[in-house]
């Protein structure tokens, strides 16, 4: 039963002659047909005054014969024949149908010129937030709202943000997980709307992702000097984002330390053979000439001998092809990153072909 509106339309109009079934008995009638059936009825669709009232009839209707439930199920058909479309009401539902299909931008702009909140279970949106996201309601609000929101976490989500705040306020959120139980659902909804509503009245960003990640990106591809120089001067006005920032580039030189032994070669099949051999010749000082023997180790042995006699033949390699070659190999695995063919070791892990 995926569009309910129909149902809800025959449930929600003025009662028939007195004297005879209201439109609202007949909607709990149709609801009781297709429960008994078996029917997966998402009743939480329905508009929450029609649920309570429905959840009433069912409560206090008894008896209906035969001849009166044919009759109801006919004229429930024959109106789903009859309608030939339906539209959301009001911008919430256009919004809802439209979700995915307009701008994020445009979507948040709609909503807060019209006060319009997102719809729908606002604990299974605070779920699917990324952490960083969910970081300041746990930094900022009341320890025993933070509690609350880590209870509702899935474990995996929960264990990281909890590892993401001080020490001393994370212990305290963790014991007062132990006093939530006396918490009633409706208390349960009532936060979890306003923590939705907090999220609602936050400006939508022009940036898809962060500073650190943007810096991180450009960094990547400059050159060596520009971004040692980068990095140097940011460490004088803000250390700890140049910190940040460091964790967020990707060299070539990182490839031994992020990049899986099994994954080599995937990265190799998608660069060109003479731009993989200029990156590997250029490989010279300590850290450049590491990453070059992990690539070189982790492909097949005849390709890595073919590989090896011409970077002998290539010769030495001028700074800017270095560069270039070297980049090449960054932006392949970047892209593999991207679509999700390749995951980036954290730096801390050990590189194990599991």
């Amino acid at each position: 039963m995926g569009n309910l509106t129909p149902l809800a339309q025959f449930g929600s109009l003025a009662p028939a002659t007195p004297g005879v079934l209201t439109r609202k008995q007949k909607a709990a009638i149709i609801v009781r047909v297709l429960l008994n059936s078996g029917t997966d009825l998402q009743y939480r669709d329905f508009p929450e005054e029609l649920q309570e009232e429905l959840t009433f009839l069912l409560g206090t209707m008894r008896h209906i014969d035969r001849d009166t439930l044919g009759q109801v199920v006919d004229e429930f058909v024959e109106e789903l024949d009859s309608l030939g479309l339906t539209f959301p009401k009001g911008l919430a539902g256009a919004l809802s149908i439209l979700d995915g299909k307009i701008s994020p931008h445009t979507a948040a702009r709609l909503r807060k010129e019209a006060g319009v909140r997102q719809t729908g279970n606002p604990w299974e949106r605070l779920g699917n937030l990324d952490v960083a996201k969910l970081l300041p309601i746990a930094e900022n609000e009341s320890i025993e709202i933070a509690a609350v929101m880590l209870s509702k976490l899935d474990t995996d989500k929960a264990a990281k943000l909890l590892s993401m705040l001080p020490g001393p306020r994370a212990r305290r959120i963790t014991y007062a997980v132990s006093l939530t139980s006396g918490i009633t659902p409706d208390s349960l909804d009532r936060i979890g709307l306003s923590l939705a509503a907090q999220l609602d009245s936050q400006p939508e960003s022009a940036f898809d992702k962060g500073p650190v990640e943007r810096v991180g990106a450009i960094l990547n591809f400059s050159t060596a000097s520009t971004r040692d120089d980068v990095l140097e001067g940011l460490d004088e006005t803000d250390a700890a984002f140049a910190e940040q920032v460091r964790k967020a580039i990707f060299t070539f030189t990182n490839i031994p330390a992020r990049i899986a032994p099994r994954d080599v070669p995937k990265i190799v099949r998608g660069i060109d053979q003479a731009m993989l051999v200029t990156a590997l010749a250029a490989a010279t000082d300590p850290e450049s000439a590491k990453a070059a023997e992990f690539v070189l180790a982790n492909m097949s042995a005849r390709l890595a001998d073919s590989l090896r006699e011409e970077m002998s033949d290539r010769g030495k390699v001028k700074a800017k092809d270095a560069e270039e070659a070297m980049n090449e190999v960054v932006a392949e695995i970047r892209k593999l990153e991207a679509s999700g063919e390749l995951l980036l070791l954290s730096g801390d892990d050990e590189s194990e072909d599991e």
